[in-house]
C-alpha cells in the first residue's frame, strides 16, 4: 500500500539527487518581529524545487502544481539568517512525486518541510505520467518508495467562523491562479503574533484558486491546533492547519 503523502519527514537518501542552494532571509519574508513567514518559506521550497528540476534537466520545470505541504518550524529562522536548503524526491506515484527539504540557518534555524507535486502537461493542465527523465534523475533518490494523492485534512465544522477574502493582484501566477505560497497567508492571518513560531503546519489544495472567486476564509480551533479554509460557495478549495509546538 502506497504512504500518504507529505506526512513523513524522511532522513537524506544514502544514495541518489540532492540538490543545495543558499540563500539569506530578506525584509520582505519576515513579519513584525522579523520571523521567516509561512508563505515566504513556501517561496523558497517552490524555488528550489524550480531550480532543482530546471537543473535535472527536465523539459517541464513549471509543469508542477503543488497538492499537499507540511513545515515543520523547529526553530524559526529570522531576517538576514544565511540559509542552506537541501533538497530530494522522497516518493513517487502515477503522476506525482514528494519532495523533501531541508532548511538549517547560520543562526541555529531547523525547518523541515515536505510537499506533493502533480506533474501536468503545461498546455492542457491535466496530469501526465512522471516519464522516464524524471526517473533517470530521482530514481535512485525515492529508492522505489511509493506513495498515494490521498488528502487528510478535514472539512470546516458547521459553527466555523465566516468572512470574505479578497485575493490581490500580487498574489496571481502566469496561469491565472492564486499561487500556492501566496495561499499560506490564510494561516499567518489565524496566527496571533505574540504566538511561537514553532509548530507544524500543513496545507492542501483540493482545486485551483481563480483571481475572480468570492472566496470565504473559513476558521475553527480546537484543543490542539487551529484550522483555516478558502471556500467559494460553499466548496473548499484550500485546507489548512496550525499546530503550535507544545
Amino acid at each position: 500500500m502506497s504512504a500518504l503523502p507529505a506526512v513523513e519527514l524522511l532522513e537524506r537518501p544514502a544514495a541518489g539527487r540532492v540538490v543545495t542552494r543558499s540563500r539569506p532571509v530578506r525584509l520582505g519574508d519576515v513579519d513584525a518581529r522579523a520571523r521567516l513567514r509561512l508563505d515566504a518559506t513556501a517561496r523558497y521550497l517552490q524555488d528550489i524545487a524550480t531550480d532543482d528540476a530546471t537543473d535535472a534537466g527536465l523539459d517541464d520545470a513549471f509543469g508542477w502544481v503543488v497538492r499537499r505541504t507540511l513545515i515543520d518550524v523547529r526553530r524559526a529562522a529570522s531576517l538576514d539568517e544565511p540559509l542552506e536548503l537541501s533538497t530530494f524526491c522522497s516518493g513517487t506515484g502515477r503522476s506525482w512525486a514528494e519532495r523533501r527539504t531541508s532548511i538549517v540557518g547560520g543562526r541555529g534555524a531547523s525547518i523541515e518541510a515536505v510537499s506533493l507535486w502533480i506533474r501536468v502537461d503545461p498546455t492542457s493542465g491535466r496530469p501526465t505520467g512522471l516519464g522516464d527523465d524524471f526517473v533517470d534523475a530521482y530514481g535512485m533518490a525515492a529508492a522505489g518508495r511509493r506513495v498515494s494523492s490521498r488528502l487528510r485534512l478535514p472539512v470546516p465544522p458547521e459553527r466555523a467562523a465566516r468572512r470574505q477574502w479578497t485575493i490581490r493582484r500580487v498574489d496571481i501566477d502566469p496561469l491565472r491562479h492564486v499561487n500556492n505560497a501566496a495561499q499560506w497567508a490564510i494561516v499567518e492571518e489565524s496566527l496571533p503574533s505574540e504566538q511561537s513560531r514553532r509548530g507544524v503546519a500543513e496545507i492542501e489544495h483540493l482545486a485551483a484558486v481563480d483571481a475572480d472567486m468570492p472566496l470565504e476564509l473559513v476558521t475553527a480551533d480546537d484543543e490542539a491546533a487551529r484550522a483555516s479554509w478558502l471556500a467559494v460557495d460553499g466548496k473548499v478549495l484550500t485546507a489548512a492547519r496550525w499546530t503550535p509546538a507544545t
